[in-house]
């Protein structure tokens, strides 16, 4: 009978063949009724056959979303079976990874055919049909369609984020529709927003600006109140903080509009609601605290998104900052007893970037108080809860964050001190009267004598106490020094003043750097632990880089670089760190050191390379690069959690020296390469360092050229004088031929004196009349032309004699201003630099007067070239006008032959005619005649 029943009962389906027949039900179905039946059994198949089910249903379980979405039980159905494909059982043979972004596609993408797992997408567009319908349903009040739509939306987000945030970004009331979920008051769904939200808008900075706009701000900062704020609140405060720092980060748009609406204040309302609850009676609960660090974690991080170093909006929020009193409340946290010491370190670093390059925050910093490190007591507790509330005394904030860093010597609060550290930093960066009224500061306690156990060069220099125990001390001061100094020169000059000793009392007198370098050697010959010297090491490799003067003042203690080099050719593997600061130290002093050190380059050249070696030099400067503190120290954590098994933390550099090791490592490798013979030149604010080679070898090329000028100056003055006695002798020459013709004219005067004594008395009067003014007239000339002559020549040999002698005297000047000047040169070598640069300058303006008064001398030789020149030109002149009277008296003797011709002719012809003639009338005529013509010939003459 049970044979014939079983042979009629239908056959067994597998579960293929049921997931088909319930696809085919899902997609013919008419009625809400049977679609509703189609749904549930294919959710039932949905856990174990996620592939089946997609592959055959999905395209009508999305379909039916949007026809069914008036009805309430089928849509959570849908959305339940959709839910169960983005997380079958791990068990199921179907589970893969794969199918979750096969679902993720047809809600992002659209294709001809369904994407199945291990096939290509074709011929893919963007889409957000079927986001729209997800998002749709959140405009339903009911429970579960928000929440599966919200908990469905985060599935496909999770596979296909940037496809979402697309989708959903360009959706028209999408994003208002999820940030209006945040609004609900069932925890469950609001929960389930901020989760989504928070999601969404970690990369996308326009989901972020439209999700801020949409008043964002206001609801986070509603959900955390009514969570309980920062103390009480739970886990939805701590996701309401991670979606607040999504919309922040980054994003300048977003931050200045949280600033410009207020809601900087809000943020230290918060704070100040912790520290009241720490402060109150009852305490804060134990199982209250885990959360509670996590939440004020949470909002220190966010605080610190506004201050980011180099963002264009930082200096305006540590501004709106300050004036909410966000830095007060921040403080208090960062020195409260009971607070946790992750909490105070981040609270710190926080404090830290508040004031970071804003110097008039700086400044203000400085003044403000907070509680004294040294009146904490233990927390007690009064009926089962911690109290907080105890009266503590207060101390400048300076003076705490160093006591903290430099004194407290617990490994429990290192972060705490390394948090410290960096604030003082902070409080000092990029405002140089700050760190060098730090700096001044600390110098003035040191030389007073008082035992400070928070001033750093006490620390540094003095050592009198073991660092075994706890090396921190002294490296976060080496830390502050090497930051006091790092590329400051003026701070470096005042450090350098700082000696140890007293000559008087008959005590060697040590400088700031050969203390610490013998601290340094100290520490390797009794092994003390790595960190001591690396602490010295950190300060003396910056304190020396481009630095003659520390290189010189570290060299004038010969032993220390013996001491040093010795070191370096150990070969210790435990202290690789070590060796390769020392090498690098060494390539530093030989790198800035010149001829004048007291350890000359030479030497030093020669230590390297024959007592050290090339390759060891570079294989310790290769292996401390190489090494993974300073190749990995950005991803190296650099905190407590960094200790192994309770041990010391791996901390053993600041991140500036780190910087500084990478930027000149290769310059620094290079350096045993560089001759000796060249030094390299340092420029410190502005001015160059040392003694430059270069200006001596100009400086005595100049006196060369001066040497050669004044030479060709003395044998131009001797061309001079040939010149003058030449244009003497020419004178003279021309002087006595004058003369002779003057005689000849007299001679030929003379002559015809005898033969016309009668008929040319009248003319020879006045001829003679003539001849005396040109006489005198010559001689006035010529004696004033001797005169001239005989000045010029007095005033030509008297200025060159004082030419000469001022020349001499000029000489000598310039040769004992050399020889001083060289002297100083000399002597500026081992003197400060500002005393060579006071001996350049006068030697500059030696220089210049010296030129000028060479300057003059050629002038007055060029003056008096001229005036010879002038005199030269004058006897010429002298010379014409004698040619000219000559010509003159050549002229009227011709007349009076001419006069004498035409009366013997005239007489020869009165005699032809026969007219008597007698010798008193001829006498008498030709006597008128002949004055008539004579004056004539005066006239025309």
């Amino acid at each position: 009978m049970f044979r014939i029943l079983e042979a009629q009962a239908p056959a067994k389906q597998n579960a293929t063949a049921t997931i088909e027949t319930l696809c085919g039900r899902l997609q013919s179905a008419t009625l809400l009724e049977d679609r509703r039946a189609a749904i549930l059994g294919l959710r039932s198949f949905a856990k174990q056959w996620p592939a089946s089910v997609a592959s055959g249903g999905l395209r009508n379980l999305i379909r039916c979303l949007n026809k069914d979405l008036e009805d309430v039980d089928t849509t959570k159905n849908t959305l339940e079976t959709l839910l169960m494909l983005f997380n079958p059982d791990e068990s199921s043979p179907e589970a893969s990874d794969d199918i979750s972004l096969w679902l993720a596609d047809e809600f992002t993408q659209v294709s001809g055919a369904i994407r199945e797992p291990g096939r290509t997408l074709k011929s893919a567009k963007q889409r957000q049909e079927n986001i729209t319908v997800l998002l749709d349903l959140l405009e339903s009040y009911d429970f579960y369609s928000r929440l599966y739509s919200l908990q469905l939306i985060s599935a496909i987000s999770t596979a296909r984020p940037e496809r979402t945030q697309e989708c959903v970004g360009t959706s028209p009331v999408g994003v208002s529709r999820l940030v209006a979920v945040l609004d609900d008051k069932r925890e469950a769904v609001r929960s389930e927003g901020l989760l989504l939200l928070a999601s969404l808008t970690p990369s996308s900075s326009e989901l972020q600006k439209v999700v801020a706009y949409e008043n964002a701000f206001d609801r986070i900062f509603s959900i955390i109140d009514a969570e309980g704020s920062l103390t009480h609140g739970g886990i939805p405060v701590q996701d309401c903080l991670s979606l607040l720092a999504n919309l922040l980060r980054l994003n300048i748009s977003n931050q200045n509009l949280f600033r410009e609406s207020g809601w900087m204040k809000k943020l230290a309302s918060l704070l100040s609601d912790v520290l009241k609850a720490h402060n109150s009676s009852e305490g804060v609960a134990d199982w209250t605290r885990p959360q509670q660090d996590k939440n004020v974690w949470g909002l220190l991080a966010v605080i610190r998104l506004f201050l980011l170093r180099g963002n264009i909006g930082t200096q305006a929020n540590q501004r709106s900052f300050w004036q909410s009193g966000l830095l007060d409340q921040v403080l208090e946290i960062s020195f409260h007893p009971s607070m946790n010491t992750n909490i105070r370190a981040e609270a710190l670093a926080t404090a830290a970037d508040l004031i970071r390059g804003n110097a008039q925050l700086q400044e203000a910093f400085a003044q403000l108080d907070v509680p004294s490190p040294q009146s904490q007591q233990p927390d007690v507790r009064v009926n089962g809860h911690v109290n907080g509330a105890a009266t503590q005394q207060r101390d400048n904030v300076i003076s705490a964050l160093l006591e903290v860093a430099l004194v407290t010597s617990s490994l429990q609060v290192f972060d705490v001190r390394l948090a410290c550290c960096e604030c003082i930093k902070a409080y000092m960066q990029g405002h140089t009267p700050i760190r060098l009224f730090f700096l001044r500061r600390a110098i003035e306690g040191h030389t007073s004598n008082e035992m400070e156990p928070d001033n750093i060069l006490t620390i540094l220099i003095q050592n009198s106490e073991g660092h075994s125990g706890d090396p921190y001390r002294l490296w976060i001061a080496a830390v502050l020094l090497f930051y006091l100094l790092h590329e400051d020169f003026d701070a470096k000059n005042t450090a350098m003043q700082v000696t140890e000793g007293d000559a008087e009392s008959g005590e060697e007198v040590v400088t700031c750097i050969q203390a610490l370098a013998g601290n340094l050697i100290s520490a390797e010959q009794n092994l003390e632990d790595e960190r001591v010297s690396i602490a010295y090491l950190t300060i003396l490799c910056s304190w020396l880089y481009e630095d003659h003067d520390a290189v010189n003042d570290f060299l004038s203690e010969g032993s220390i670089m013996q001491s040093i080099a010795q070191l370096v050719t150990q070969n210790n593997p435990s202290r690789v760190l070590t060796l390769g600061l020392c090498a690098f130290l060494l390539g530093t002093v030989y790198e800035f050191s010149t001829k004048d050190s007291p350890i000359p380059r030479d030497t030093i050249h020669q230590i390297l390379t024959t007592r050290l070696g090339r390759e060891r030099y570079i294989d310790h400067i290769t292996k401390l690069r190489e090494h993974p503190v300073i190749r990995d120290y950005e991803v190296l954590p650099q905190d407590l959690s960094s200790s192994q098994g309770g041990s010391l933390p791996q901390v053993y550099f600041d991140r500036t020296f780190v910087e500084f090791i990478k930027d000149n490592f290769s310059r620094v490798l290079r350096a045993i390469d560089r001759a000796p013979g060249l030094e390299v030149p340092v420029v410190a604010n502005g001015i160059q360092k040392g003694i430059s080679r270069e200006l001596v070898d100009s400086l005595k090329a100049q006196l060369d050229d001066r040497t050669q000028s004044m030479q060709k100056l003395e044998s131009d003055v001797l061309t001079l004088e040939r010149k003058l006695e030449q244009e003497q002798a020419d004178h003279r020459k021309a002087k006595d031929t004058a003369a002779i013709e003057m005689n000849r004219i007299r001679n030929v005067n003379e002559a015809l004196q005898r033969h016309h004594e009668d008929d040319l008395q009248k003319l020879q009067e006045d001829s003679r009349i003539i001849q005396q003014d040109l006489k005198r007239r010559q001689e006035v000339e010529t004696r004033r032309l001797q005169d001239d002559i005989q000045k010029l020549k007095a005033d030509s040999e008297a200025s060159l004699d004082r030419l000469r002698d001022r020349d001499d005297a000029e000489i000598k000047d310039l040769k004992s201003t050399i020889t001083s000047l060289r002297a100083e040169l000399e002597k500026s070598s081992r003197e400060h630099v500002q005393d060579l640069q006071t001996a350049h300058e006068d030697y500059s303006t030696r220089s210049s007067d010296l030129e000028s008064r060479l300057q003059r001398a050629e002038d007055r030789c060029a003056d008096a070239e001229s005036r010879a020149s002038r005199l030269h030109q004058d006897a010429e002149n002298k010379e014409v006008a004698r040619e000219s009277v000559q010509t003159e008296l050549d002229d009227l003797l011709m007349v009076l032959a001419d006069l004498e011709e035409k009366r013997s002719k005239d007489k020869k012809r009165l005699r032809a005619l026969g007219e008597p003639t007698s010798d008193g009338e001829e006498n008498e005529d030709d006597a008128a005649e002949d004055e008539e013509e004579a004056s004539e010939a005066v006239e025309d003459i």
